[in-house]
């Protein structure tokens, strides 16, 4: 996949899949625009001194006028991938209102207004590619037990997906998002130490389907939420 010359966005480009998402772009010719909350954050990033990297002090993705100046920083944007968001376990009767709010701000919101500032700068480039991150429980519901609140804003994103797809088509940019599963990353290692990391998918096998879908290579899928479980 050929990307050269290509700006692309990536939100929560410094956390674990981020990165793989980042180093395939670079490693394909892209030049990246990551925001980052701070300064440790800006360090401990293992792609932050590449020539195509602009790291960006601009955290606050639930911020209408962030958002707005990130987008704007981008020039001839052609693909935004959208995978800043959050984690909560609980049942509904420790999930109060603050921690629904904080599931539907982390999630939903961030990637519904990160969407909304790029199909305005996709849109002046003439045309690209937009990708979210959905999760396993906003297609298989059931699997949503005790992460109820996480559950529906993941399911939000997936909606938000599909309608947004056949919203812009007709505008030549495609939207589409990938579900994962639990990802086989060091945190999730160490938060279940006993699970069978060999049957979840690996972030570089993630990585692989977002790059297809935000790439000039797709030129036909649309409204697609893509499972990538693994063997999980």
């Amino acid at each position: 996949m050929d990307y050269r010359d290509r700006h692309v966005i990536v939100t929560g480009g410094t956390g674990a899949l981020g990165t793989a998402v980042v180093g395939a772009l670079l490693g394909a010719g892209a030049f990246c625009h990551v925001p980052c909350l701070n300064d440790t954050e800006r360090q401990a990033f293992s792609h932050r001194d590449h020539p195509r990297v602009t790291l960006i002090a601009n955290g606050d993705l639930t911020d209408e006028g962030a958002v707005g100046r990130l987008f704007t920083s981008a020039p001839k944007l052609w693909a935004s991938i959208h995978l800043a968001g959050g984690f909560a376990f609980a049942p509904i009767g420790k999930t109060a209102k603050q921690d629904v709010m904080r599931q539907i701000q982390m999630n939903f919101l961030t990637c519904y207004l990160c969407c909304r500032a790029a199909i305005e700068a996709i849109g002046r480039s003439g045309g690209g590619r937009i990708v979210n991150v959905a999760a396993r429980p906003a297609l298989e519901w059931r699997t949503g037990a005790n992460m109820t609140a996480y559950t529906a804003s993941k399911a939000a994103v997936a909606a938000l997906t599909v309608a947004l797809a056949e919203e812009v088509a007709k505008d030549g940019i495609l939207v589409n998002a990938v579900a994962p599963s639990i990802m086989d990353t060091p945190a999730n290692r160490a938060g279940m130490p006993k699970a069978d990391f060999a049957a979840w998918p690996k972030v570089e096998e993630v990585t692989r389907t977002i790059l297809f879908l935000a790439s000039p290579d797709n030129k036909v899928s649309r409204g697609a939420i893509v499972p990538v479980y693994g063997r999980s």
